[in-house]
């Protein structure tokens, strides 16, 4: 038990250093080339995201968490997703190639055409390096990725930013995306032991299948769900209102999928291998809760506070329809990592029959906020998105109620501290914003400084449970390293 905490330790350890120093690199890419280049030419790439997200969906199909999950992996599942994974992905790249003019045609816009064409190649390359980096998960070695991934973006966002210098426009950010997966796949194959055999095990594929095919639907489900908006803003409005909507969907994505990412990649394999003790795995998920919900609680709604002169300080005033959006998106995004834990609980226990028909009735909730943007606009959409976001985490969280114990309200109680804690911390926050100060780099430094001296003070003399827990692992993290 202490060598797997130790290990699930030094997982989130490497896997925070990861989403760190990689999303921090995509930051400051993205922060350059929005710059450079203007809404309308992110908002020709966003009218795409959906089309790449779904079918990247039906690649992975699950597999990766029956593989996680299963305890006793041999060569031939993974030879056999290998050659699944590979199939599958050189028949939706072929599918979206030559879907690609009646895409264009759909959003009116004749670029469209070679963009995905181009983009699509990123499923091929992804393809390629899902098992290497299953693997590499399943073993929580997160060193190995942390080191493929900054590589990774360090050596697309240079030669994106250099496209943009030179005017490519719009194929810069293409020439981002395609050669971090590229390059990340190339890393991957370097980097790791693992090769395919030639082998494919019908026995194999059919018992990871049973699994993953659920959770394949339930994941398209998601997916499109998630980028219906995309479609639906790139449909119904313009190229410009889409560039807005997508930076402020990045900004705000920026600190809770950090977060959740880094929680969620290890605590995974770690719960699972607690799935037949639920004394043990309610534990070991409710700590996960509450350490997560503390951080996000306080960078979301803090980022909502200093919206505006973080877009103005870091983007410019071209982007400034990006603040409200912002604000809004941070109220779905504080929701979403509660709801994806719950949802994790359900794999763990194998219960992916389950997950499937949640998508279905909370994608059917969604419908009417779809039609409620399309008629009224794109903030009163998001605030429809709040709305489903709250009534989804009373959804999942009746099954984890049911499976483990860890019911809505055991939840509730358990995060409304860090709730409470947060909002006090951000209001003083905002009462700050009220200076007016002439320069929004000053605003936005007094603000971050002073929340964070407010966050550790407020903390410290409260000995606050959640932070003192997370403290104490960071302390004994940099200890040992400072002892190696």
């Amino acid at each position: 038990m202490q060598n797997l905490k130790q290990k699930a330790i030094k997982g989130v350890y490497w896997n925070f250093i990861n989403n760190l120093a990689s999303l921090g690199v995509q930051f400051i890419v993205g922060i350059i080339l929005a710059r450079i280049l203007s809404p309308r030419e992110f908002g020709l790439v966003g009218m795409l995201t959906i089309f790449i997200a779904i079918s990247q969906s039906f690649i992975d199909s699950g597999f990766s968490s029956a593989l996680i999950r299963k305890k006793d992996c041999k060569q031939t599942d993974y030879s056999t997703v290998f050659y699944f994974n590979l199939g599958i992905g050189l028949f939706f790249y072929f599918i979206l190639f030559i879907s690609a003019n009646a895409i264009s045609s759909f959003f009116n816009e004749p670029q469209l055409e070679l963009i995905l064409k181009v983009l699509g190649l990123g499923l091929v390359l992804n393809a390629l390096s899902i098992i290497q980096s299953t693997i590499l998960t399943k073993e929580i070695n997160f060193k190995t990725q942390t080191i493929i991934t900054i590589l990774a973006s360090i050596g697309s966002g240079g030669v994106a930013i250099v496209m943009a210098l030179l005017n490519y426009g719009v194929w810069s950010l293409v020439a981002l995306t395609t050669g971090r997966y590229a390059l990340n796949t190339l890393f991957l194959w370097v980097l790791s032991k693992w090769r395919p055999t030639l082998v494919f095990s019908k026995k194999s594929f059919n018992e990871l299948f049973s699994f993953g095919s659920k959770l394949l639907l339930s994941g398209l489900i998601e997916t499109a769900y998630r980028n219906i908006y995309l479609l639906v803003i790139g449909k119904y409005f313009s190229a410009q209102d889409l560039g807005f909507y997508t930076r402020a969907d990045q900004f705000q994505k920026l600190p809770s999928q950090t977060v959740l990412s880094v929680i969620q990649r290890v605590s995974y394999p770690v719960l699972s291998s607690f799935q037949n003790d639920n004394p043990v795995l309610k534990k070991n998920f409710r700590i996960i809760v509450r350490s997560t919900m503390f951080i996000v609680f306080i960078l979301l709604l803090g980022l909502a506070v200093v919206a505006k002169p973080l877009i103005l300080t870091l983007v410019g005033e071209k982007w400034l329809p990006s603040v409200i959006y912002l604000q809004l998106l941070c109220f779905v995004g504080v929701i979403y990592p509660i709801n994806i834990l719950n949802l994790n609980i359900l794999q763990v226990k194998g219960r992916s029959d389950v997950i499937l028909r949640l998508e279905f009735i909370k994608k059917a909730i969604a419908i009417p906020i779809i039609i409620i943007g399309i008629m009224v606009g794109i903030k009163a959409m998001i605030v429809g998105m709040i709305i489903e976001a709250f009534i989804q985490v009373f959804i999942h969280s009746y099954w984890s109620g049911k499976l483990i114990g860890y019911n809505f309200s055991a939840q509730i109680k358990d995060v409304l501290p860090s709730f409470l804690l947060a909002i006090v911390i951000n209001g003083c926050v905002f009462l700050l914003g009220l200076l007016n100060l002439d320069s929004n780099f000053l605003m936005l430094s007094i603000q971050i400084v002073c929340g964070a001296i407010l966050t550790i003070l407020i903390c410290e003399i409260t000995n606050f449970k959640d932070y003192k827990y997370l403290k104490t692992i960071i302390i004994q993290q940099l200890s040992r390293k400072a002892v190696k």
